[in-house]
């Protein structure tokens, strides 16, 4: 009789507890799922179901006969992707692109991180040169098209005229060939704030005690920048990198504003301006040609896809994440 009293298992509070546990979790979890079945809703309404939608009408030709209704959607497999092989246009689109992608990101990342290092020292008014800095970047990307033709006009513009002060003469930046994509390149620089922000957070996060080390080690100022600041803010440099270049590639508002919006030369604006999502642009809601344009974006996606990858590779061997074993 002993040895079953105390053998048996009294409920206590405990179990009570557990089950109110269980209850507690299993309620936060469905309030958890309704904070975010907005964005899944909008993540599956406005991204994921467009792209399925996308790579569908790729393989068909659905163009403005069918928006109209007058012809039924066929399915033409890779016929749109091969037209991208032949179409002039999409070559030099795709060579404008990287062309500006590839000098406009270094140009940004360095002036940005010229700027922050300017203002990780400041001590005084530091708080209204970070405004001020940051402020071009909520700049309507309209506004920056608009303001690119008002700058740099080969007659009358501003960079021009300051250029002449200086006896030099400066080119047609809107209209000759040679002079559009650095127009451009110069107008991106435009919006680093957001880029000098990130890069300021990180210099003010790099431990003192590591640039005093290298002080007393002998190293000049060039020397503890290489080996103590670009190593330890590299994480940010290499997030950047690749927001930027994304970024490049998929340029479009300021470029479409300048010269090919209401009001600029429309179809006869030159080809050096002539960006990838610019054509693709024009291809779907210009001419209409949807099949063709779902290609266009699929082939940008996947060129995105592997540049990105090919800098996490890359990254590897010079981004340093401090807590990780080397």
């Amino acid at each position: 009789m002993t040895s079953v009293a105390h053998s048996t298992t009294v409920p206590g509070p405990r179990k009570g507890a557990r089950r109110w546990f269980s209850r507690f979790t299993r309620a936060e979890t469905w309030v958890a799922y309704a904070f975010i079945l907005p964005w899944v809703f909008g993540f599956l309404a406005l991204t994921a179901g467009p792209m399925v939608a996308s790579l569908y009408f790729s393989l068909t030709n659905y163009g403005v006969e069918q928006i109209a209704g007058f012809a039924p959607t066929e399915y033409v497999g890779a016929q749109n992707y091969r037209q991208l092989l032949s179409d002039e246009k999409v070559r030099t689109s795709l060579y404008n692109t990287f062309f500006f992608t590839i000098l406009s990101v270094p140009a940004k990342m360095a002036l940005a991180l010229g700027l922050a290092m300017i203002l990780a020292r400041l001590v005084r008014m530091a708080g209204f040169f970070r405004t001020a800095f940051y402020l071009p970047d909520i700049t309507p990307p309209v506004a920056i098209g608009i303001m690119l033709l008002l700058l740099f006009n080969g007659s009358v513009g501003i960079v021009n005229t300051v250029l002449g002060w200086f006896g030099i003469p400066g080119p047609f930046w809107t209209t000759d060939p040679n002079w559009i994509k650095p127009s451009l390149v110069i107008m991106s620089v435009w919006t680093i704030g957001g880029t000098m922000v990130i890069y300021l957070a990180a210099l003010k996060a790099v431990p003192r005690h590591l640039y005093e080390a290298a002080a007393m080690d002998g190293a000049k100022p060039w020397r503890q920048f290489k080996d103590v600041t670009l190593p330890m803010i590299s994480p940010a440099l290499f997030f950047t990198f690749i927001v930027l270049t994304i970024a490049g590639l998929q340029t479009f508002t300021e470029v479409y504003t300048a010269y090919f919006g209401a009001g600029s030369a429309g179809a006869e604006a030159p080809d050096a301006a002539l960006m990838n999502v610019v054509y693709l642009f024009r291809q779907a809601f210009e001419f209409f040609n949807m099949g063709f344009a779902s290609a266009m974006a699929w082939l940008l996606f996947v060129i995105i896809m592997i540049v990105t990858a090919f800098q996490f590779v890359v990254s590897r061997r010079f981004v340093f994440y401090q807590g990780e074993k080397g």
